[in-house]
C-alpha cells in the first residue's frame, strides 16, 4: 500500500463501531484495513491494494485526560497521511458525555492538527442502512420494527455508562466543549434541493461563524448529496470530518459515482465454508444482545454464564470454567460464555457490589470484563484450535483482540450490517487467520450468532490474507 492510494483514514471511538465502518467501505469494493495499532511504513506494504484504513480505539470508554494520551499520536499519525478525508468515527446513537467519550474533547484535540484552512467541523451521524436518522438536528434509532426519538429510545436513554438524555445533537455536543460552540445546522429542507443549491447552502454555513455544522439525514438521497460536499470540501482542505459509519456510506456514494474503485481490489477467490462450531464471549448487558444468547441457545448452542467472582479474580484462571467450556467444544457445541442476559440480570448488580469494594470505578468495568474475557478466549482457543469467534460488546470486542494479539482485521462476508465477519491478523502464528465477528451491544438480528456459524460464501468470495514471516 501507498499513502497516495489512500481516500480516507479514520479513526473509531470502539472496536465494534469500527469494523462497522470497514464495512460500509468494503462492502463497496473498497479494499480496508483495520490496524489495531499504529502501523509502520513496512507493515503498511504488506497490504497491496487498500484504498481505505482505520485505527480502532476506546475513546468511548475514556475520561477526558485519558482521551488526550490516545488520541494525541493518532491524530498527529493520521494527519500526516496523504488522504483527503480524515474521519472521527462515533457510535451512530453517538452516545457521550462530558466525562466518558466526550466527542467534544474529541474535536478540541483534533482542531490541535487540523491545517489553518479548515475552520469549521462538518458532522453527519445519520445512518439509514442501520436504521439511524437525524432530522432538523434531532436524532432518532430503530429498534427492531420501531424508530425512537433518542432520548425516548429503550436501549440508549437508559444506557448504564452514556444515557442520551437529549435527542438535539447540537444541545448535546455542546455541553462536552470547554468553551461553547457556534454549531450550525444543514436541515433536509435545504439538503432536499439540487446539488448546485445545496452545495451553495453549504458553502455558506461554512463561511459563516459556525464552529460546527451539523449535516441531517433521513435516506440515501441525503446521504449521496453529503458525501459529495464531504469529498469535494476535503480535497479543498477540509479534511476533517466528525460522524457514524454514515459517512462511509455517503462518500462510498461519491466514489461510486465518480468510479474510483482500482482494479487491484481483485484479490484471490476463495470459498469460505460455513463454521462447525463457534465460540461467543459476551460482556453486553443489552436487551438484543441478551435476545441473539437465547435465540443461539434454543438452536442448540451452550450457555455458561460467568460468576461475578470469577471476573474480578485477576490473578488466576477459573479453571473450572474453562474445562467447561473446553469440554463441550471438544464435544462439537457451540459455546456462549456470557456475564449478564439482559440489563435485568441480578449478576450486573453483583458484579458492581464486588467492583465497589475493591474500589473500581464504574468506568473501569468494562475494561476489566472485556480484558477477563480476552485472556479467556486465548486459553479456550488454544486448547480446542477453534478458529471462529463472536465478541459482543465495545468494550469487551476491544480488549479481546489485545489479548489475541491481532493488529489488523479484514471484512470477509458481511452478515447483519455493522457487523461483519473479519479476518484477524495477529502476531501469535496459532491465531492469525482466525475468522471473528465484533458485535456491539445494539447490533445485529435475533438469530445473529447463528448466522454467524453458518455464514458460508455460496460463491468464491474476495480474499486477500497476507502471509506474516
Amino acid at each position: 500500500m501507498t499513502e497516495n492510494n489512500l481516500l480516507l483514514a479514520f479513526y473509531g471511538d470502539d472496536f465494534t463501531g469500527s469494523t462497522d465502518a470497514m464495512e460500509a467501505l468494503a462492502s463497496n469494493g473498497y479494499r480496508t484495513i483495520l490496524f489495531l495499532e499504529l502501523p509502520l511504513p513496512e507493515m503498511l506494504e504488506k497490504f497491496n491494494g487498500v484504498q481505505c484504513i482505520g485505527i480502532p480505539g476506546t475513546s468511548r470508554a475514556r475520561n477526558p485526560e485519558e482521551m488526550e494520551q490516545e488520541l494525541q499520536p493518532i491524530f498527529e499519525f493520521l494527519f500526516k497521511l496523504k488522504t483527503d478525508v480524515i474521519h472521527y468515527k462515533t457510535c451512530s446513537t453517538f452516545d457521550s458525555n462530558p466525562e466518558v467519550g466526550s466527542i467534544g474533547k474529541a474535536i478540541e484535540i483534533a482542531l490541535d492538527y487540523t491545517e489553518e484552512s479548515q475552520k469549521t467541523v462538518p458532522i453527519f451521524v445519520a445512518t439509514p442502512p442501520l436504521g439511524r436518522y437525524t432530522l432538523f438536528g434531532n436524532h432518532f434509532a430503530k429498534m427492531y420494527d420501531t424508530v425512537y426519538r433518542l432520548d425516548r429510545h429503550p436501549t440508549m436513554s437508559k444506557h448504564p455508562m452514556t444515557p442520551m438524555n437529549e435527542s438535539d445533537l447540537r444541545v448535546h455536543l455542546n455541553k462536552q466543549f470547554q468553551t461553547p460552540k457556534q454549531i450550525g445546522l444543514m436541515d433536509v429542507v435545504e439538503l432536499s434541493g439540487d446539488y448546485s443549491d445545496v452545495k451553495e447552502v453549504y458553502e455558506q454555513k461554512l463561511t459563516s461563524s459556525n464552529d460546527i455544522v451539523l449535516l441531517d439525514g433521513m435516506d440515501n438521497s441525503h446521504c449521496q448529496k453529503v458525501g459529495r460536499l464531504l469529498w469535494e470540501k476535503g480535497q479543498e482542505g477540509l479534511r476533517f470530518v466528525v460522524g457514524s459509519s454514515g459517512v462511509e456510506y455517503a462518500l462510498t456514494a461519491e466514489w461510486n459515482r465518480q468510479g474510483l474503485q482500482v482494479s487491484s481490489n481483485k484479490k484471490e477467490q476463495t470459498k469460505i465454508p460455513a463454521a462447525n462450531q463457534v465460540l461467543v464471549v459476551a460482556g453486553s448487558c443489552s436487551p438484543i444482545t441478551k435476545n441473539q444468547i437465547e435465540m443461539a441457545i434454543e438452536a442448540g448452542f451452550v450457555g455458561i454464564q460467568v460468576s461475578p467472582q470469577d471476573i474480578i479474580n485477576k490473578d488466576e484462571l477459573p479453571k473450572d470454567l474453562l474445562d467447561k467450556v473446553i469440554k463441550h467444544i471438544k464435544n462439537d457445541k457451540s459455546v456462549i460464555l456470557y456475564t449478564a442476559r439482559g440489563p435485568e440480570d441480578p449478576a450486573i448488580s453483583e458484579t458492581r457490589r464486588l467492583f465497589d469494594e475493591m474500589g473500581i470505578e464504574k468506568r473501569e468495568s468494562g475494561e476489566l470484563i472485556g480484558s477477563q474475557l480476552g485472556k479467556w478466549t486465548l486459553e479456550i482457543m488454544k486448547a480446542t484450535n477453534i478458529r471462529r469467534i463472536i465478541a459482543a460488546g465495545g468494550d469487551t470486542s476491544g480488549f479481546v483482540t489485545k489479548e489475541l494479539k491481532l493488529f489488523a482485521l479484514e471484512m470477509i462476508l458481511p452478515i447483519d450490517p455493522g457487523v461483519p465477519l473479519c479476518c484477524g491478523y495477529s502476531s501469535d502464528p496459532t491465531i492469525n487467520g482466525i475468522e471473528i465477528a465484533l458485535k456491539g451491544g445494539q447490533m445485529g438480528s435475533p438469530e445473529f450468532f447463528t448466522k454467524i456459524k453458518e455464514a458460508t460464501s455460496s460463491e468464491a468470495a474476495s480474499l486477500n490474507y497476507i502471509t506474516l514471516k
